[in-house]
């Protein structure tokens, strides 16, 4: 059992006696957070949204008809609840009227769950987001030394937890979470009337890996217009599959203003969408992977560590650049990423006369401790 750093933020979190949110892509082990949890509560009933009876039972239900059916639970655990109407309607007859129970919520896409919850829960909830395994979680379950030398690995085949648990079978599986399944909720909500398009703008983007983003391009590219794509990423980005990242524009004159980078929350998935399972070695886009894989597990450890600021990629006109900037009270950090220890960086005169810098590193496989742990 890998140990994951939600766990004991949700445990401690517990005496709030809130409704607790886990939003997670599928697949990174939101169930098996939950069971851990509630591993020795008493009396504990569980719910799946995928199951049609679920969904009968807990779409539209009055309050008496949630005390019977609730009558001899303590701890309720309700999976894939995007997947069921009026949601948010029953967790909080269930949060307002049956005091005794404690709730725990999963959800596997943000596209239709916030909408159904977030009035209904206002101030009765809280949310947390589950990642695939992370840098951290290994290093804790088998040491630094071990998870460094996994690094290549990691960088072709990434974290799932399915992945990481099973090797030697890595890409079949892969394969199959990269297919549909992985963004089987965008499809169930009926939003995606071309799903071809989908795979298209998906394996667009796993390419660009690390480039800045024109919705234009990607429009011609994958054949619809430019409104269109910018939907469909938004969708992408609900369902936990990629991530955008905006571009710091504030001081400089020719600073890049409305440019956006794009990045997968794993790179196991961004290499099953592209069919490129090569060793890392002998790959031609290892600076798109390395930072791939850095940038996601840097937001995962923001995110683990109740990081408030936020972060940007910088970039003029004139092509200076910084791969990764972080703000946080004013002050800046910015940081360098590449695969050679041996490289020297420095930061650019316009960015530190601009900008209060905190500090300025170069991170590589080498020293990748620092920035993760």
């Amino acid at each position: 059992m890998i140990a994951r750093i939600l766990e004991s933020k949700i445990k401690k979190d517990l005496s709030l006696k809130k409704t607790i949110i886990i939003l997670g892509a599928r697949q990174v082990g939101k169930t098996t957070l939950l069971n851990e949890i509630v591993k020795n509560e008493k009396k504990v009933l569980v719910f799946n949204g995928d199951e049609p009876d679920t969904k009968t039972l807990l779409s539209e239900v009055t309050t008496l008809q949630l005390k019977n059916l609730l009558s001899n639970a303590q701890t309720i655990i309700i999976d894939e609840a995007q997947l069921i109407p009026n949601i948010g309607i029953t967790l909080k007859l269930i949060s307002d009227n049956i005091k005794s129970i404690r709730l725990f919520v999963s959800g596997s896409s943000s596209i239709d769950l916030a909408n159904k919850i977030n009035e209904p829960l206002t101030g009765r909830k809280l949310e947390y987001f589950l990642f695939p395994l992370s840098f951290k979680e290994m290093v804790d379950h088998h040491g630094l030394l071990n998870e460094k030398r996994l690094l290549t690995v990691r960088l072709i085949y990434g974290y799932y937890p399915e992945i990481v648990t099973t090797p030697g079978h890595e890409i079949p599986l892969l394969k199959n979470l990269a297919g549909s399944y992985l963004y089987k909720d965008i499809l169930s909500f009926g939003l995606i009337k071309k799903p071809v398009v989908l795979d298209k703008l998906l394996k667009a983007l796993a390419l660009q890996l690390g480039s800045e983003v024109s919705y234009n391009e990607l429009s011609q590219l994958v054949g619809v217009d430019k409104e269109t794509v910018e939907r469909y990423i938004d969708l992408l980005e609900k369902a936990f599959i990629i991530f955008r990242l905006s571009a710091l524009s504030r001081n400089v004159r020719n600073e890049i203003k409305k440019s956006k980078k794009i990045y997968f929350y794993d790179n196991g998935i961004r290499n099953a969408l592209i069919g490129d399972f090569r060793p890392f070695d002998v790959r031609t886009d290892k600076g798109g992977l390395w930072e791939n894989f850095i940038i996601s597990e840097r937001i995962k450890h923001l995110r683990h560590n109740d990081f408030y600021g936020h972060y940007y990629f910088w970039r003029t006109a004139q092509r200076q650049e910084i791969d990764f900037v972080e703000e946080i009270d004013g002050n800046f950090s910015a940081f360098e990423f590449k695969t050679n220890a041996r490289k020297t960086m420095r930061l650019p005169l316009t960015f530190s006369k601009a900008y209060p810098i905190k500090t300025f590193k170069l991170i590589t496989p080498e020293n990748i401790e620092e920035f993760l742990l």
